[in-house]
């Protein structure tokens, strides 16, 4: 009994030296909405030893194919973009000032260094703050979109307009990837590029496990969820698959100022999260918890109310609607430069989605009757 406990209990790496150095180049590549093109690039190489096919869509979106050529088809997908900035407005004294690119967070912005893309390549600048001792004695004035700026040294428009800087330029952090504490992987953009990275180890998992799939699977990471779920559902309607798995992250609630009554309790390192909501199919999420219970695999619960916010929604309500599921990554610091999650989540969540795959039967129908 013991023993069988501790079996239990025991922890199975996924992630390799060599899946970890890509991960690291993944995360470190900006992927802004709308501009994910490089990271896209970086995406396929790594998977193409382990599918039949790539392909992309006009806005972006790639797809890796094992057995293009069957007719149930059977999506495991996440987003690629990353939140950003837009210059939105130039001073005659060449201060920047801009406006959001998807969910990016105006309080953090004070003293952090960025990278703004332009046609000439990347130009350094940094969120200007005053100083503390300029504010003192005045009522605080907090971090807002009407007086966070950018500083890229220069002192006239002409001449930030000199360096290709535009009205319409995309602007990103350049904090970079780390593991922290040998525990812990962090960096921007974890949001949700660890998704990404996953669903291509599962490729990888089957590639070199040698196992043959009833099904094609095509291997989905979507641009433009932070803006809408945009390329989840162009992508969706082009594949027209019949079940789909989405993973994306979700909040890790054990840090100060989060409300566990409204946002749940749920843990980095106590394993991936099954979501129940209306777009979650009901029999498919059985078969992930009942796959997750027999190959022991922890697991965690979440509600999410009338929709997920991922691109489960987009899949599940797309074409004559797509049996659905999520798989979620527990994260700190959501839409921060210190996104953090658990290597033995992203390991689980990895291992989760690849049992589930191989339990899914050859066009399987998941109604709950059929008349």
């Amino acid at each position: 009994m013991a023993k069988a406990k501790k079996d239990q209990q025991q922890h199975h790496p996924v992630v390799t030296a060599t899946s970890l150095e890509f991960f690291e180049r993944y995360i470190n590549n900006p992927s802004p909405t709308g501009f994910e093109w490089e990271g896209q690039r970086l995406w396929l190489d790594y998977l193409k030893p382990y599918v039949d096919e790539t392909f992309t869509d006009h806005y972006g979106t790639a797809v890796a194919v094992i057995n293009p050529q069957a007719d149930y088809k059977v999506v495991i997908e996440a987003h690629a973009d990353e939140i950003s900035w837009f210059v939105n407005y130039i001073t005659k004294d060449g201060l920047i000032y801009v406006i959001r690119n998807g969910g990016s967070d105006h309080q953090i912005a004070p003293s952090k260094r960025v990278n703004i893309h332009t046609d000439n390549g990347v130009v350094k600048a940094v969120f200007g703050w005053p100083a503390i001792h300029t504010r003192s004695g005045e009522k605080e004035e907090s971090p807002s979109l009407k007086n966070i700026f950018l500083d890229c040294g220069c002192t006239s428009k002409e001449e930030v307009e000199a360096l290709g800087v535009h009205v319409g330029c995309v602007v990103t952090y350049e904090d970079e990837f780390m593991v922290l504490n040998n525990r812990y992987y962090v960096g921007r953009a974890l949001d949700n590029r660890a998704g990404g990275f996953m669903i291509a180890e599962v490729a990888r998992l089957l590639k070199e496990n040698k196992k043959k799939l009833p099904f094609g699977l095509y291997i989905v990471n979507s641009v433009q969820e932070e803006i809408g779920l945009r390329g989840a559902e162009m992508i969706a309607h082009r594949i027209k698959p019949n079940a789909a798995i989405i993973t994306d992250v979700t909040h890790d609630t054990q840090t100060p100022m989060i409300n566990k009554i409204t946002q749940g309790d749920l843990a980095c390192g106590k394993g991936p999260v099954i979501s129940y909501a209306p777009s979650v199919q009901i029999n498919f999420n059985r078969l992930l918890a009942e796959t997750a219970t027999k190959h022991s695999i922890p697991f965690q619960r979440q509600a999410s109310s009338r929709w997920t916010g991922t691109d489960t929604d987009a899949f599940a309500y797309s074409n004559e609607g797509v049996p659905s599921v999520l798989i979620s990554l527990p994260l700190r610091y959501m839409h921060t430069t210190v996104e953090m999650v658990h290597k033995e989540d992203v390991d689980n969540v990895i291992r989760l989605i690849y049992e589930t795959l191989l339990a899914i039967k050859p066009g399987q129908d998941f109604r709950t009757f059929a008349q």
